[in-house]
């Protein structure tokens, strides 16, 4: 599609979200939407989206006890552990850091915890993805990111870290939506709603073309599929999934 009609229908989105425009100008928004609104829709949507994603999550960490280091033990750090979604699939026994940028899912994280008692959960980081430095480099087996890639300031950055911690022979595993084939539907919807999609879903980014930054990271090994997750009126259809070793 010609960028005007993109530009003309960014333009009616933009009025029709001008409240939250507004509040964002104000200085409002931003504070509402970590403290309140995203960890409130969050946790809504990772029921939804783990119904959808549940048998590709399944087959995804199945392996994950492959990357036991030779003590015994299975260190996981988890980039943007959210309300915890992903504590279901970890082996029992198994040590997990959870980090997040956003120290207001506590609620949703603790539930997660109190279901998933298999899991040694060693500490909680405020960190974003980009910087970790509070883990010691080659110190983790595996490291675990869903659906955070789309929000971080940097990829290339959060990746370099995720090779940072890993310890040789570690795996880093990520499920992230996509952006979807330049010349479908999908893609032109994905560069309309892109700008206010960002501001009212915490720097959620519709059109990273993630697979790049994993491909020209530098892992010894990807294993990695495209595929598409049943949201039905939503844009982030397209979603790439597998495991990367260092």
């Amino acid at each position: 599609m010609p960028e005007p009609t993109i530009l003309f229908f960014r333009a009616c989105l933009v009025v029709l979200a001008m409240p939250i425009y507004l509040l964002s100008f104000l200085g409002i928004w931003e504070p509402f939407c970590k403290k309140v609104f995203f960890p409130f829709f969050l946790e809504k949507l990772s029921a939804v989206y783990e119904r959808k994603t549940k048998k590709q999550k399944q087959e995804l960490f199945r392996n994950l006890p492959d990357f036991t280091s030779p003590s015994g033990e299975l260190k996981l750090l988890e980039i943007g552990t959210g309300c915890g979604t992903n504590f279901q699939f970890y082996p029992a026994g198994c040590k997990v850091t959870c980090t997040d940028i956003n120290p207001n899912f506590q609620q949703g994280l603790l539930r997660s915890m109190n279901k998933n008692q298999h899991v040694h959960y060693e500490r909680f980081l405020v960190a974003a993805g980009e910087d970790l430095h509070q883990v010691p480099s080659g110190s983790v087996d595996a490291v675990i990111c869903t659906l955070v890639l789309c929000s971080v300031q940097n990829v290339s950055g959060t990746l370099k870290e995720v090779l940072r911690v890993l310890r040789p022979g570690g795996a880093f595993y990520f499920l992230e939506h996509v952006a979807a084939d330049h010349s479908s539907w999908k893609y032109f919807w994905q560069q309309i709603l892109y700008p206010t999609w960002k501001l009212v879903f915490a720097g959620c980014c519709l059109t990273r073309e993630i697979w790049k930054n994993l491909e020209e990271a530098n892992f010894s090994e990807l294993k990695l599929q495209h595929i598409s997750v049943a949201l039905p009126w939503t844009p982030i259809q397209p979603h790439v999934i597998g495991y990367a070793v260092k």
